[in-house]
């Protein structure tokens, strides 16, 4: 962290909190003691009402006359930002969500807590992703071209240079979205399908809106109607990610489930996910498309 977002950042946690110690910014912005010294010298230097309160219960803290108004917020909707920024930092942990997370929580009684958690999966490849996502970032915000090489779903390898754009995550997978100079057009690449990631130049942002081009590109997805007959065990996932209007009751133990799906490799790998508990009625195009990846897994054991 620079020293100018370091003192902003120690600015806006003494508007929150009543005294902070220098043990305490020293663990949050890892420096030394020393450096947070200096750092209130120069605060105080620029005019802003920092002073040393001593003691036990010591530490740094504003006059009081300089404390941020906090009407404009109430708990409920500081709340509702620390369960977000939560769920965000189990996902992408670094120095500036966990800072700003502080910054939040100053604006709370020590004794309120959110009321609803969030928790996602601790994969062991999560830090990998951390690293690519961070850098892809920069990229973003520093204008950097990316060459990379890519893995599309049916195993062909490519190598792309790539004008980055935005980032998402759908379904506990990240993707980036930029504009490919060798399709000459927008895409979108999954993270964990790229490889040997590294900058390669600078490049100057696209006139058009990218907002609008990636809602385009999301929608030309072809997406084909289909019929399920899915056992009661898994009734429940379909619910989670259809609706309670996507599944009908047949019998006490079978369901039909009516769903949209694209016909690809990620679809076929979604539905063999249920073993015996799905079994596709129609249409037949797409049962024969799905048995054939069925027989290709198959034989693998032959």
């Amino acid at each position: 962290m620079k020293k100018i977002e370091r003192l902003i950042s120690i600015v806006m946690i003494l508007l929150q909190k009543e005294v902070v110690s220098a043990s305490e910014f020293s663990r949050l912005f890892h420096v030394t003691k020393r450096t947070i010294q200096r750092d209130m010298e120069a605060l105080s230097y620029a005019n802003i009402p920092i002073y040393a309160k001593y003691g036990a219960e010591g530490g740094y803290a504003l006059m009081e006359e300089y404390k941020f108004d906090k009407r404009l917020l109430n708990h409920k909707d500081i709340e509702n930002i620390l369960i977000a920024l939560g769920g965000f930092e189990q996902l992408i942990t670094n120095q500036e969500i966990q800072t700003t997370i502080l910054k939040i929580k100053g604006m709370i009684s020590a004794d309120i807590s959110p009321k609803l958690e969030l928790t996602f999966y601790d994969w062991a490849g999560r830090n990998q992703i951390e690293e690519a996502i961070l850098f892809i970032k920069q990229a973003i915000e520093k204008n950097w071209l990316l060459k990379f090489e890519y893995v599309d779903q049916k195993g062909n390898i490519t190598s792309r240079i790539v004008e980055p754009y935005k980032m998402h995550l759908r379904e506990m997978h990240w993707y980036l979205f930029g504009y490919s100079l060798e399709r000459e057009d927008y895409r979108t690449f999954k993270l964990t399908r790229i490889t040997n990631i590294q900058k390669d130049g600078f490049f100057v942002p696209r006139s058009d809106k990218v907002l609008e081009q990636e809602k385009q590109h999301n929608e030309q997805q072809n997406l084909v109607s289909v019929e399920l007959l899915i056992d009661v065990a898994v009734r429940d996932q379909f619910i989670e990610r259809y609706g309670n209007n996507a599944v009908t009751k047949v019998t006490s133990r079978s369901y039909l489930a009516t769903i949209e799906l694209p016909m690809n490799q990620f679809a076929y790998q979604f539905l063999a996910g249920f073993g015996n508990k799905v079994k596709m009625i129609k249409p037949k195009a797409f049962i024969a498309k799905y048995l054939n990846f069925l027989e290709d897994t198959v034989k693998l054991y032959k």
